[in-house]
């Protein structure tokens, strides 16, 4: 991720501007133009946001997820979504991008955002968005910017103060407490029948749950904190202070005008206009205050918190000096704070830690334990003396964290019972140990503390999610909020469908607190179930633990399939959106898995040369594979580098086909017939893709290819026998794979003749079995017999067993592996 990455430097965009002027979109539509990219968010909550949307369109085998308690890492990701602290930074990429990069002012974070503007950039491209007043400060940090105002799609007016009892349909009422967004909606249950809750302390499956429930129009209000300021897309047209002072880890103080502008920015969603206000329990907002807001102009950030990151890990006393280094630029303003320098000053002063800590590697891991976050924000000693203990058994024994000890830890919060505050406070606690998970080598077993951890997390946040909904949802609002198992069990009764039959399985199917699956539990292992977990057949039907969960429908083109949820009717609104999201995720890596994991879509950007472009739309229309006549103009166009890129990518240059090497794969090629027979809306013939060979009226016409296989004369044989065939007849020794090939599809005659002759093979003769001769007595040599398609002498004859033995090993399987790479 850093610039030295690349020889060439890296183009840096600035896209700043106010809330709703579509800068995230337009990176994320970016980065998908380059082969990868890594972008970073300030929250987890909008990070896995991201992460949906960014999955929806290339499938989740090409993109990792990574915070600082959730890390998805698939075997070979291309897109990278995290939080700026989880930005991999030994990590290079083609894009990189830092949204809210206005944090770099912040108190106690903003050294990050701070290092991440000065050394973050990909190797081709590197966009940093957030607010204008950081204007100023990216052009005097890096020149050669270009920097671009962003300007909002919809107005955004001010429209007095009013009672919560008059806030219109879709409002959020923001609050800077807990305590606070709790009393409000209660108030607005009781005016309004239901609201949804937002607060950052929410693991991302409850805040999911509860946002889905709002935007699917089960509830019409929201309660939230500044939480929703940070580019959560609602759909929005008022926003509601409730209070216009805040705790920021220091001291109460109020509002600035532009982080009034950042969550009031909320309210109008694309063209639709949004409005802002106060309740009637707070004055009226200044005419000044007002007028920076609509018009989006406040006073420029002229200083940033600056952390020194070339750290000294000699001793725990030259570390905490090299952190407290003092800036060398006037534009940066040492961090006052922070949770790790503070816990490192507490625990260098402890006499057992000083004896440990005396060389780097020692030095390094007591840093490392420092920046394991206090998520309870509770009792600071309290936390250090549990970053004590895990240092003392870091550095003794075998170095692992004892498991009976972490045991203990853990333990006590796998409890769903008790209220809200409860609640929140164990799941505030066990992020700490899912974080804790996730480092390597601190475990013995870190896969097993991972899922125990990540579980409890899931449990503990579906619990939460129920007791929001009870409490804040009156039972007469509810009417789509039944539990699962109740609304299925209902369905079943008048009803023979097999959805019904679902309902009634699940019912004995416990869930995190052994009661049967709620609808939310049920959709929530749906998004969280791996690729794997999916069953789809030939004909797109789509199943989840053996029963029917949607179909695939015809769309615009091969590649973009439509969804249909089987018993649409049996979700509320909201479980209807979460499974139709993650199904999409589903569907792209369908298609990607056709094209053999070909990046068509990332090679087709404006990033790419045009005859690239065109060579990638061409195989994505293909899925995969695209005949030389379609596209050789384009390959000769390609430069060397160009050329080499493509065939790290898998692409074959073949002598009748382009072709990704994986999507003659059976399992690609499976892929493809079932995208074929959906968009052609015919069945697909009988015996494809497994048959090699087929008789040509059983697949004519562009319906051959279409399904993966060529017409030659009578016959039409699959594409990677094609190109094995061909590679076979140009090699200097490759008569017998031509005879043991073409033995083992059973061609002869007139039809093997056709087939070798529209393949450009020498002739009909080399196909054949040769005759044994007996050789005349001073006649010809075995090699003008072999110049006449015989068998040399010293060779078993093709009928031989031995030769058929020879000639069947080397004619199984498929393409790749079988001299399928780049033509010479």
């Amino acid at each position: 991720m850093n610039s030295s990455a690349s020889s060439r430097p890296s183009i840096v965009v600035a896209e700043l501007g106010p809330t709703n002027t579509g800068k995230t979109y337009r990176a994320i539509e970016r980065m998908l133009e380059h082969g990868s990219g890594i972008m970073g968010f300030p929250l987890r909550l909008l990070a896995r946001e991201v992460y949906d949307r960014v999955t929806a369109r290339v499938g989740e085998g090409r993109v990792a997820l990574m915070t600082g308690e959730e890390k998805r890492l698939p075997p070979r990701p291309d897109y990278w979504i995290c939080t700026v602290e989880a930005m991999p930074t030994d990590r290079t990429a083609d894009f990189v991008a830092v949204d809210e990069i206005q944090l770099a002012a912040h108190r106690e974070r903003g050294h990050v955002f701070t290092d991440r503007l000065l050394h973050a950039r990909g190797r081709k491209e590197t966009w940093f968005l957030g607010a204008d007043t950081m204007r100023p400060m990216v052009q005097t940090l890096i020149p050669h910017a270009s920097v671009k105002r962003a300007t909002r799609l919809s107005q955004l007016r001010y429209s007095g103060h009013r009672s919560l009892k008059s806030l219109p349909p879709r409002s959020a009422v923001v609050a800077f407490s807990a305590d606070r967004v709790y009393e409000l909606a209660e108030s607005l249950r009781r005016l309004r029948g239901g609201v949804a809750v937002v607060l950052g302390a929410l693991s991302p499956r409850t805040r999911n749950a509860q946002v889905a429930m709002y935007q699917s129009g089960e509830v019409q209000y929201l309660v939230a904190t500044d939480a929703i300021g940070m580019g959560l897309n609602l759909d929005l047209n008022h926003v509601a202070f409730a209070g216009l002072s805040k705790f920021d880890g220091a001291e109460q103080r109020d509002l600035f005008p532009d982080e009034l502008a950042q969550i009031a920015g909320r309210a109008g969603r694309h063209l639709n206009d949004g409005s802002f206000g106060t309740l009637n329990t707070l004055p009226e907002l200044s005419p000044r205050v007002v007028s920076a807001i609509e018009t989006h102009r406040f006073p420029a950030v002229r200083n940033l918190i600056w952390r020194n990151s070339a750290l000294d890990f000699s001793s725990a006393e030259a570390l905490l000096d090299s952190l407290a280094r003092a800036p060398g630029h006037q534009a940066f303003t040492r961090v006052e704070r922070a949770d790790d320098f503070d816990a490192l000053k507490d625990l260098s002063r402890v006499p057992a830690i000083q004896e440990l800590a005396t060389g780097q590697d020692r030095v390094e891991l007591l840093w490392q334990v420092c920046q394991v976050p206090d998520f309870r924000k509770g009792l600071f000693g309290q936390h250090v003396a549990l970053l004590r203990e895990t240092f003392l058994q870091l550095t003794a024994g075998d170095g692992r964290l004892d498991p009976v000890w972490l045991s203990r830890q853990v333990s006590p919060l796998d409890d769903v019972s008790g209220d809200i505050h409860t609640l929140m406070d164990r799941l505030a606690a066990i992020r700490i140990w899912t974080y804790i998970s996730h480092r390597p080598g601190w475990l013995e077993d870190a896969g097993h503390w991972q899922e125990r951890t990540r579980s409890i997390e899931d449990a503990l946040g579906d619990a939460l999610h129920e007791r929001l909904v009870e409490r804040f949802v009156q039972r007469a609002a509810r009417r789509t909020s039944r539990r699962f198992v109740r609304a299925t069990s209902q369905a079943a009764s008048g009803s023979d469908s097999p959805f019904a039959k679902l309902g009634l399985l699940l019912s004995d199917v416990p869930g995190a607190d052994g009661a049967a699956l709620t609808e939310e539990q049920f959709v929530q292992r749906v998004v969280d179930a791996a690729h794997e977990a999916f069953e789809v057949d030939a004909l797109g039907n789509i199943a989840f633990e053996g029963e029917p969960l949607a179909r695939l429908v015809r769309g615009k083109d091969r590649r973009s399939p439509l969804l249909a949820l089987a018993e649409p009717e049996v979700w509320t609104a909201g479980a209807r959106q979460r499974l139709e999201r993650r199904l999409l995720a589903l569907v792209r890596d369908l298609v990607t898995e056709a094209m053999g994991g070909f990046p068509a879509e990332a090679l087709a950007g404006a990033g790419s040369s045009a005859p690239t472009r065109g060579l990638a739309y061409r195989l994505s229309e293909g899925l995969g594979v695209v005949s030389q006549g379609e596209a050789c103009e384009q390959w000769r166009l390609l430069d060397a580098e160009a050329r080499a890129r493509l065939t790290a990518q898998g692409l074959c240059e073949g002598h009748r086909f382009f072709f990704v090497a994986d999507a003659l794969s059976p399992q690609a090629l499976e892929r493809r017939c079932m995208l074929t027979s959906l968009f052609q809306q015919r069945p697909v013939p009988k015996g494809v893709p497994r048959e090699p060979v087929l008789s040509a009226t059983d697949v004519a016409g562009q319906a051959a290819r279409a399904f993966g296989y060529e017409v030659l004369g009578s016959v039409a044989l699959r594409i990677d026998i094609v190109e094995r065939l061909c590679t076979a007849l140009r090699h200097p020794h490759g008569e017998r794979q031509v005879r043991a090939l073409l033995q083992e599809l059973r061609l002869e005659g007139g039809t093997r003749a056709r087939v070798l002759r529209e393949l450009g093979g020498p002739g009909p003769e080399v196909g054949r079995p040769a005759k044994r001769r007996r050789r005349r007595r001073g006649g010809a040599s075995s090699s003008s017999s072999e110049r006449r398609g015989g068998a040399p002498a010293s060779s078993p004859p093709a009928g031989h067993p031995k030769a058929q033995r020879s000639g069947a090993s080397e004619a199984e399987g498929h393409l790749p592996g079988h001299g399928a790479g780049p033509r010479s």
